[in-house]
């Protein structure tokens, strides 16, 4: 997934946004847009820059621009679990809850699209296209939620590998406006310390199951971060989802 400079998004409308077609906008009219890009302004985030702590108030909404962003909830005895993944589109905060539930650290260097939380909220009880997105986002959120407990609680960790590999690639592809079949190129967002974390892995499981499904073929690597999967389905196999409804073949 390309970084990009944050000061290259400071002119630019929202017509020309490259996440426009996925994000939180994308049902609005020209007329909302305008209010929009009155309402708007970015920040960005070095790569281990923190950008908001479970526990303080959160006076702003966004969508992730560029980059990558974790989400990880603490432990009173200070363990730590990665519970999620913020991916370019995805939003970042909720109306209506002042206090962040998460803390939310940049992967990657990150740009946010931001607003201040009252206007925005204002926003959405004039504005049903705004609402109505917002509302199928946290759908699609639920759905990978329970997504991600059947890969951290039943796959092997093979599947595991695939299962995440996929999610980027679909996610890539979603924003290029390509199709998820035969070859998927992109780059990798975290490296193999942060997978292990995220997927419940040791870092040897990791590099041992990436080294073999780039031996077997089903993936190819250039240095640690550019993947090339030769042919999407069969990366989808690896995954163990079952994708014919439950019907033993």
């Amino acid at each position: 997934m390309a970084q990009h400079d944050p000061h290259s998004f400071v002119h630019m409308n929202c017509g020309g946004c490259p996440i426009r077609h996925r994000a939180v906008c994308a049902r609005c009219d020209a007329t909302e847009l305008t209010t929009l890009e009155q309402m708007k302004y970015y920040r960005s985030y070095q790569a281990g820059q923190t950008v908001v702590w479970s526990g303080d108030r959160m006076d702003f909404v966004a969508s992730v621009v560029s980059g990558i962003a974790t989400l990880t909830q603490t432990m009173e005895d200070g363990r730590r679990q990665m519970v999620g993944l913020l991916l370019p589109s995805d939003f970042v905060g909720r109306p209506g809850r002042a206090i962040a539930p998460y803390d939310v650290t940049a992967t990657t260097d990150l740009v946010m699209c931001c607003f201040r939380k009252k206007p925005f909220e204002d926003m959405m009880e004039k504005t049903p296209h705004v609402a109505h997105r917002l509302l199928e986002m946290t759908l699609d959120e639920l759905d990978a939620a329970r997504e991600w407990m059947l890969l951290l609680g039943r796959k092997t960790a093979r599947e595991k590998i695939a299962s995440l590999l996929s999610i980027i690639a679909r996610r890539d592809a979603s924003l290029r406006l390509e199709q998820t079949s035969g070859q998927i190129v992109f780059d990798l967002p975290l490296t193999r310390e942060e997978m292990a974390d995220y997927l419940g892995l040791t870092l040897e499981t990791v590099s041992r199951q990436i080294s073999a499904l780039r031996k077997e073929g089903v993936i190819g690597l250039e240095g640690k971060r550019h993947v090339i999967v030769p042919d999407f389905d069969r990366l989808s196999e690896e995954t163990g989802d079952d994708s014919d409804g439950g019907f033993l073949n």
